[in-house]
């Protein structure tokens, strides 16, 4: 993978949460690059640093130590508005709340990040949106509002939300998590529609359903990435141990 053509470049991200005099390491020596155009799923079981990373892939947080590389910005050291800038004009977000806004209409909703960009007027940004209400199949519902939606829509919505900006990268955070399995199932049909676009897509979820259906997929486990037959090794030794524990309480309590 030829570094020119990441969107994305980690090496050695290590992020440690300190509480009174409690050191909690939720990311170790994360080394992890996505190149444009790539798909790839991040998924581990719960407590092993996937929201971390996302927090951090999205700039949302800084990591305690390591470079990070977005679409050539060495972003590591940057400052909380240098972040905020980056952040709006290189990542589109899809969160699993949808996060839209009750009292905007559709369009409202989608236009909204392009309102905090200069140099976009008024015709640039509802061409903008239309295109992406299009290309998620709700351009018919741009008087609606949220609630007059489904799950479903309202995810589609947020997808458009998330593609108006023309960013470099999605980051998918449990998109199908409020979902059931047909609008989950819909959702993830759209994300794979715009991975063979061109799309960039890095997606965390914990239904391994779903990650699979990546291009490439990363395994985190306890804050590290780990190669597939590691992380089937670990999973198994933590169920072994689970199982012990549950065989130790009921005995004692038999």
């Amino acid at each position: 993978m030829a570094a020119a053509n990441n969107v994305i470049t980690l090496n050695g991200i290590r992020k440690v949460f300190q509480a009174d005099e409690v050191e909690t390491h939720a990311l170790s020596e994360v080394h992890l690059a996505v190149s444009r155009g790539e798909y790839v799923s991040i998924s581990g079981p719960s407590g092993c640093g996937k929201t971390t990373l996302l927090s951090i892939l999205g700039l949302l947080d800084s990591a305690s130590a390591g470079s990070y590389v977005l679409n050539g910005h060495d972003v590591a050291g940057l400052g909380a508005a240098q972040r905020a800038r980056i952040r709006n004009a290189e990542i589109g977000f899809i969160f699993q709340a949808f996060n839209l806004i009750g009292d905007l209409s559709v369009q409202e909703n989608v236009e909204l990040p392009l309102t905090y960009r200069g140099g976009l007027g008024k015709a640039e940004r509802q061409r903008r949106v239309q295109e992406s209400l299009e290309r998620v199949g709700m351009a018919h519902r741009m008087r609606h509002y949220p609630a007059q939606l489904s799950g479903g829509q309202q995810q589609r919505v947020a997808v458009a939300r998330a593609l108006v900006g023309q960013p470099a990268i999605l980051l998918a955070d449990e998109p199908t998590g409020n979902l059931d399995s047909r609008n989950g199932e819909a959702v993830m049909a759209l994300l794979d529609e715009l991975h063979r676009g061109g799309a960039t897509i890095c997606m965390v979820t914990h239904d391994a359903r779903y990650a699979e259906l990546a291009q490439r997929k990363v395994r985190l486990f306890d804050g590290r990435v780990v190669d597939e037959e590691t992380f089937d090794r670990l999973r198994r030794e933590d169920e072994r141990r689970m199982d012990a524990l549950i065989g130790r309480r009921v005995g004692a309590g038999a």
